[in-house]
Parts: structure tokens; sequence; C-alpha cells
């Protein structure tokens, strides 16, 4: 066949194919966002915002046992659109209300599927709507994010062993960020998302999902080094046997060549395209609570944020008592009293408590009597919250959660997931359910990032699948936590809260720091580990430190223990991914201000202008003037806001700065 025989044929297929092919437009409410949906033999989608591509064509498919795969020659019944503007309350959050304002278009499709697109002016989303009768299996579903270009990106890998995807899938979703091409992505390694990508002219494009229910999480791939990304899904469980950390976890033995049994008229995640023009936006956005379910939880009103006085991190480091310290009656009641001193909600009992290896948490060491400590807490008014290992829950849970409900503990902090293939997920849904039954808070450290499930069950009032400071108690200097800090804000926080677990009153330089895992500390400055508290959001937020600690360093503590866990408003005032960001969050009529910068010292410009009127002070916490050296260094003023509004602050290399703004 001769080459020019080969083009013209080519090009009849591709003219063929774009006659058959039909599309769909939606615009975002101010019109600068456009999706563009192609149906044909395949379905592809395309998304711009304002003169720039964004995602160029990109298939969605999901491929289901037995039948025709959705999105492969389907055939289309009818489009419907419709516009939405209405506000969601948003009790336990960064801000109590949230406008959710956007425009919709559903495809249905004669195969007993839709897909719903929505356009948002911060981003788009779709799904898969199955409207069938039947239940099905999905073997595998293709979520592509194709770009024009091969840009940059901000790429969070799985730790564990490369090239092995079972070893990969589980994992503890906690890793620094490699700023890489898209084309030099390792193709033997997952991500977990939030992803990160720059296309170019400032924007930013972050990739993530929400309403994440009974389904795998979506990790991301490049096996082919193109400028694309395109999802990778752990197969479901076929088998487990009990093992991993102190016999705490679940290791999978086999999987089925399935991602996802399904339940007729599922509605599937939802697959997130975030794009904004400054870097600031992705520090406060709200994609993916705005498109979770809503709540489950009919009686809301027993629900506590609040902050935890918590022992592991500084490993029970009281002194200067006439008893032993570690996991017993009277170390734990130091704790309670600390944390009635200083108005702290809550008291954790961490790894310890039950007896190591038993998975059994009936099982309580002889040291610790919890009917006792619960009655001393209670007289104190601290709640107890009480840690547990993923398959000690899961093993009994019902009655786990009667039995300490009934004792008046507050709720569990569950621990070692370390997956989120179909069944994991399942589990935290289960989990949050039945902790909700008994008025339980549930906290989910080793886990995947969340999803949009403390919307739907506000129990769970944080997520770990973050790179903490609990890194730093065994993590030489190669860690390099004041970059991560900075550049986790705008990427792994875009899913929602994060158990970072801050606070440390040792604080180190880049040169003086180093891993200790009895009296840790952390890398950059005291004042930065106070911004943290207004940075992070983390409705139940730790106090890493000993007792001891906070109570030698009195202005710091004050002013940690007086800081809220949840916000009327939030403000995303300035950022750049690596380098440096502020944030206001507004707790009734007090502001508070933090930021972080990175390595380097720098001096940033504030504009206070959401104040309005009146005459306002505030109490500042900002670097000392040889906390490059000692990075404990600080000083604390009092100082008039200038009627203008505009402040200019100076942090030191690791350094930060924090704020709490009040009127006169």
């Amino acid at each position: 066949m001769t080459r020019n025989l080969i083009i013209l044929i080519t090009s009849m297929l591709l003219t063929t194919h774009v006659v058959a092919q039909k599309s769909y437009q939606l615009k975002s409410p101010d019109g600068k966002l456009n999706i563009s949906v192609f149906v044909g033999n395949k379905i592809s989608y395309t998304v711009t915002h304002e003169n720039d591509r964004v995602i160029t064509p990109s298939s969605v498919l999901m491929e289901v046992e037995g039948r025709e795969s959705f999105g492969v020659n389907s055939k289309l019944k009818n489009v419907r659109t419709t516009s939405v503007d209405n506000t969601i309350a948003s009790p336990f959050y960064k801000r109590k209300e949230i406008r959710d304002h956007y425009n919709e278009m559903t495809l249905n499709f004669r195969e007993d599927f839709s897909l719903i697109f929505r356009a948002y002016n911060e981003g788009m989303a779709y799904r898969f709507v199955s409207t069938g009768k039947d239940d099905f299996i999905v073997k595998n579903e293709e979520a592509t994010f194709n770009f024009d270009k091969d840009y940059k990106a901000y790429i969070p890998y799985v730790k564990t062993k490369q090239g092995d995807f079972e070893a990969q899938y589980f994992n503890s979703f906690e890793n620094t960020y490699t700023h890489t091409l898209l084309s030099d992505i390792n193709p033997e390694r997952l991500m977990f998302t939030p992803v990160v990508v720059e296309i170019g002219g400032g924007k930013k494009v972050c990739i993530a999902e929400s309403d994440l229910e009974s389904y795998p999480g979506m990790f991301l791939q490049n096996s082919d080094a193109s400028a694309s990304l395109k999802s990778h899904f752990a197969p479901f469980p076929a088998g487990t046997k009990q093992g991993g950390h102190n016999q705490l976890q679940q290791i999978v033995t086999k999987r089925e060549p399935y991602i996802a049994g399904c339940k007729a008229k599922t509605n599937f995640p939802w697959r997130i395209v975030i794009v904004v023009s400054e870097d600031k936006g992705l520090a406060d956005n709200d994609m993916v609570y705005k498109l979770a379910s809503p709540s489950r939880v009919n009686d809301i009103t027993w629900i506590k944020p609040g902050k935890v006085a918590w022992e592991w991190w500084n490993n029970w480091g009281i002194y200067g008592v006439d008893f032993k310290v570690g996991v017993n009656n009277q170390t734990y009641m130091a704790y309670i009293d600390f944390a009635s001193r200083n108005n702290i909600e809550y008291v954790i009992l961490d790894e310890g408590w039950a007896v190591n290896l038993q998975a059994d948490l009936f099982q309580v060491v002889p040291e610790i009597d919890l009917k006792k400590l619960v009655d001393y807490a209670g007289s104190k008014n601290v709640g107890l919250i009480l840690w547990a290992g993923y398959y000690a829950f899961e093993r009994d849970m019902e009655r786990v959660c009667k039995h300490y409900a009934d004792m008046g503990i507050k709720g569990f902090k569950i621990d070692f997931m370390d997956r989120d293939d179909q069944a994991m997920v399942d589990f935290h849904y289960k989990a949050a359910e039945i902790a909700a039954k008994y008025k339980l808070l549930v906290d989910f450290h080793g886990t995947y990032k969340p999803t949009g499930l403390n919307r739907t069950y506000p129990n769970v009032i944080n997520f770990e699948g973050v790179h903490g400071l609990e890194q730093l108690k065994w993590s030489d200097i190669n860690t390099d936590q004041v970059t991560y800090d900075v550049t986790m804000p705008f990427i792994r926080m875009v899913a929602g809260p994060v158990d970072y677990t801050q606070g440390a009153m040792r604080n180190a330089t880049k040169k003086t720091f180093r891993a200790i895992n009895n009296e840790p500390m952390s890398q950059g400055t005291r004042c930065r580990q106070l911004a943290q508290y207004v940075i992070f959001e983390s409705p139940l937020n730790m106090l890493c430190d000993s007792p001891d600690s906070y109570e030698n360093q009195t202005e710091c503590t004050e002013f940690i223990a007086a800081i809220p866990t949840v916000w009327d408003n939030t403000i995303a005032m300035n950022g750049k991914i690596g380098e440096y960001i502020s944030i206001a969050r507004r707790k009734g009529d007090i502001w508070y201000v933090g930021s972080l910068t990175n390595w380097d010292a720098r001096t940033l410009y504030l504009d206070l202008s959401f104040l309005g009127e009146g005459s306002w002070q505030a109490e500042i916490f900002k670097d000392g003037l040889n906390a490059d050296r000692i990075a404990a260094d600080y000083k604390k003023e009092i100082i008039n806001i200038p009627s203008d509004r505009k402040i200019n602050i100076s942090m030191a290399a690791g350094g930060g700065y924090a704020m709490k703004i009040f009127r006169k």
C-alpha cells in the first residue's frame, strides 16, 4: 500500500469519526470556564479557561463486566441542563456556609448510565451515574487528564516499592512533593491525589475527587512519558490476612480482576479539575466539600470540635513528678490536668492503652483504669479519645462503640488502614455511621485523603493522609518539612482537613535540626508552629508537645489554646506554592492571621481591608532578631492596625508570623 493511500484512508476515517461525533457545551456562571463534551464512538471532554487550554481531548470510560462499557458506542437519549445557586451549611469547616453556584449538564444514555458535568467559576467536575435496575461489576474506569504541553507538576508519589503495584496500594498516603515535568514522571510509581499541574501564565490545575463511596480511591499514573495523567485503581481484595503494624492491619493476599462491585443506581465519585489564576485560590477552595453527599447525621448538636493534649509525639514527656511516667493513670491524669487548666477540650490515649499484639480493644493494660480516667476527665470538663488500630476496631465495631460510648469516651482515633480499595472505603463509611449512632467523634489517621466524608458524616472530624510533624521524630535533615509546609496547603489541603499534629516547643534551624524520637523538635521557628494553627485546617487539632514544654512557654500556650478549630470565614491572602502563604480566618468578631515562609527569609505585605470599619488591635507573634540562629526566638507585641489596613511583616528563614486581631 502506498504512503499516499494510507494517508487518504486515515483522513477518511478521521473525517467519518468527526462527522459522527457531536459536541455539547457547558459554561461556568461567570462565563470564563468552558467544558466541551464530545459523544461519538467514545466520550471525551475538553476544558478551557478564558483563552487558555486547560484539558485537551480526554476520554472518560467505565469498563463494565458482561456488557458494553459506559462510554463506548453509547447512544445518547437526551441532554438536560440546569443552573443552581444556593447555600450549604458547613458547621465544622473553614467557613460556616458555602455558596454552591454552578451550571450542570446531564447526558442520559440508553445503556443505563448518565454522565453529569458541572461548571463552577473555580473549576469543573464530572461523574458517572448508573441508571439501570441491576447490580454490576466495574472492571476498570478510565479517567484521563491530557494537557497541551509538557508542563511541570507537583507529584506526591506513593512511598512504597516502585513497580510493585500491590506494595504501592498498601501505603500511608504521606509523602513530600516532587516538582517535575509530566513526561519525567516515573512510570513505575503511582501518585495519590490531589495533584497540581502548572499550565503557564501563573495558572494552576488541581486534580482531585469527591464523594468517594463504595468505590476505590483514584491514583494517577503516567506510563507513556506523555503530557497526560491517567487514573489507576486498586482492584477489589479477594483475600486478606491479619498482620502489619502490631497485627492491627489487614494485608491483601489476593485481588479480584475488577475494581468494584456496584449496586444499581450508583452515583460514582466526582472527578474534579480546579483551575486558578493565582496560587492562593487553591489554599481556599471548597469544591471537594461542595460535591460531597449531604449530612446523614440528623442531630449534630453533640459534635464538638476542639484541641487535644496528645502524648505520643512528645513520648509521654512529663518530668519533675513523683511517679514513673508512661502508659498509666497518673500520667494521663497529668495530661487531663494540663488540658483543664488551659481549656483544651480533649486528651487522647494513643497506642499502648490496649494490650499489644492482641487486636482486641476490650483487653486494657493493667496500668490503665479507663472508667476512673473518664470520670476524672469529666470532673475537669475534659473529654477522652481513644486510639484504635484498624483491625481491632473493625472486627467488633458495634460492640466497641457501644461499650466505650456508654463509659463516656468521646471518640476514636482510628489508625493503620493504609489502603483505599473498595473494601477499605466501605469500612470508613461503616465506621462513621456506627460511631455517629453512639455519638462518637472519629479521627481517621493512617488513611487516604478526605473526599467529603466529613460533610456526609460530620462526626468524622479529621483525617491524616499528610506528611505531618511526626515524620521529624525519625527523619533526618533530608526531610525538608519547611518546604512541605508551604506546599501542602495548596495541594493536599484542597481535599480537606489535615491531622498534621503541630505545636512543637523545641524548634530548630536548618543547621541545628536532628531527628530525636524521645525529645523531638520541629524544623523552623517557634512562630512557624504558632502560625500553623491558623494556616492548617484541622477541626480536631493536636498540641503535640508535653504539658511541661507548654507550661514553660506560657505566652505561646495561651495563644494556641485560644485559637478556634472551626471558623465562620476564611480568606487566602497571598501565596506561592513552595515559597510562602498567608491565610486569615474569622470566628465571631476575632480574626486570626497566619503566615509561613520556606527556608528563605521574607518580608510580606498584608492587606487587612477585610476588617472593615472601626479601630482594631492585634496581638502578634513574630520571629525574633536571632531566630535565624536560635529558632525558638520570638517577640510578642500588641499593635494598632493602621487605618489604611496595610502592614508589612518579616519572617526568618523557616519562619512564621501569627496574629490575633480584635476590636479596640
